[in-house]
């Protein structure tokens, strides 16, 4: 199938810049959430994003406002009626198993037969969502990572249902987004997560027993391992909801210590300290 047209279900930091990345390879995004307002909030973040990188000399005038053209922001998430005609649907909603499933319900009533139904989870089950689709054959697990725009990686996720077709394509999609794609069995957590999330909660125990502060805990990785980012920067960036909603899920599957979320994260997310979207987690932003 020719994939022109995406959907993209979610217009937060990972939904509207899965959108961004699509609009500048030349795919037309129909960006929808709940209302109106968050859904302008998303268009407008992927505006000031490709002004920015225009202003850099990254991409040019043309394209930066040829990409924002090709985004329709819809308040649709009610009836989806927006999403009936796309070829394929990026969810990228909460990381809540049955809100994804409910929305994969939905979906698969709802889309073109043929259309394929994919999802970003980063930990749950892709498995639940493809058999509540109706149509598993059809879906497929597009893990981008967080800033889409930077991260080139995606992780690519397969059940026992997906069809070969429907992999090709999504192989398709990844390298015309000018992604780097790895595939990955539908596991919790699948590559990234699976290694990267023991390492954060290391970094956290670390900070919670007062081993050492969270700026020498970062500034230890980013100068001794040559890590770009710091792990507790990391968390911060992905969400501390997010981290324990992950952790949660791998811990559930795996039953294995190294995956439960540190009483740390914990109080944070409950004090709504979440990071860098509320402005606090572990470090400060203005």
């Amino acid at each position: 199938m020719d994939i022109q047209r995406l959907g993209v279900v979610g217009s937060g930091l990972m939904g509207s810049g899965i959108a961004q990345v699509a609009a500048v390879n030349g795919f037309d995004v129909t960006l929808v959430d709940v209302d109106q307002a968050r859904v302008d909030a998303g268009h407008a973040s992927i505006a000031r994003r490709l002004r920015r990188e225009s202003e850099r000399g990254r991409i040019s005038t043309a394209d930066a406002e040829a990409a924002i053209g090709r985004i329709r922001a819809i308040a649709d998430m009610d009836t989806l009626n927006s999403l009936r005609d796309v070829d394929c649907v990026i969810e990228a909603v909460v990381e809540d198993l049955s809100v994804k499933i409910a929305l994969f319900r939905r979906l698969g009533a709802l889309c073109r037969p043929n259309a394929i139904l994919a999802s970003n989870t980063s930990s749950l089950p892709l498995s639940d969502l493809a058999a509540a689709s109706g149509r598993p054959e059809r879906v497929i697990g597009l893990h981008f990572f967080n800033p889409p725009w930077a991260l080139r990686l995606v992780e690519i996720i397969t059940t026992a249902s997906t069809s070969d077709q429907t992999l090709a394509e999504g192989y398709g999609i990844c390298e015309r987004m000018d992604r780097v794609p790895v595939r990955v069995k539908d596991t919790p957590g699948f590559i990234a997560n699976r290694l990267l999330v023991p390492f954060i909660f290391d970094a956290i125990n670390m900070l919670d027993n007062g081993v050492a502060t969270a700026e020498d805990v970062d500034n230890a990785c980013k100068v001794g391992l040559n890590h770009t980012m710091g792990p507790l920067a990391t968390a911060d960036l992905i969400g501390l909801d997010t981290l324990r909603f992950i952790a949660d899920s791998m811990f559930e599957e795996y039953g294995e210590a190294r995956f439960k979320a540190p009483t740390l994260l914990r109080r944070l997310v409950s004090l709504g300290h979440l990071g860098r979207k509320t402005g606090r987690g572990f470090f400060r932003y203005d």
